[in-house]
């Protein structure tokens, strides 16, 4: 819960840089209140689709995972397995996101790119990032 408020200032800017997002249901709440679109997905025991079955899709093209307490700790090992099976980088601290995503926004901002996924360039079908806390 402590880190939604810089969760909701992170996503904020991955997703005017052309990033979609995707969170679990509490996330993807707290998202959507302050007017971002965000699509829901399931915690691994939750049922299915969950996180862990669209990072396998390829439909993930970076996960910010800021897990709390132990209850997590069954989703955090889900979620960071998959990351590693299908090379999708995951940032588990608040500070390692922002971090990044300054550099993603440095970079694009330098050359001017536009982020696409390889699933966009051939099939029109965009990648998100997903958020979990």
């Amino acid at each position: 819960e402590g880190d939604k408020g810089q969760a909701v200032l992170l996503a904020r800017r991955l997703n005017k840089l052309g990033f979609g997002l995707v969170a679990t249901y509490g996330t993807a709440k707290r998202l959507r209140e302050v007017g971002l679109e965000c699509a829901s997905v399931f915690k691994v025991n939750e049922g299915r689709p969950n996180i862990a079955d669209i990072i396998k899709q390829g439909e993930i093209a970076l996960i910010i995972n800021t897990p709390l307490g132990k209850t997590s700790h069954y989703d955090e090992q889900a979620i960071r397995k998959a990351a590693l099976r299908f090379n999708v980088p995951c940032v588990t601290t608040i500070t390692g996101a922002e971090a990044l995503v300054e550099s993603i926004s440095s970079k694009i901002s330098e050359a001017n790119i536009i982020v696409r996924s390889l699933q966009e360039i051939h099939s029109s079908q965009e990648k998100s990032v997903v958020f979990t806390t």
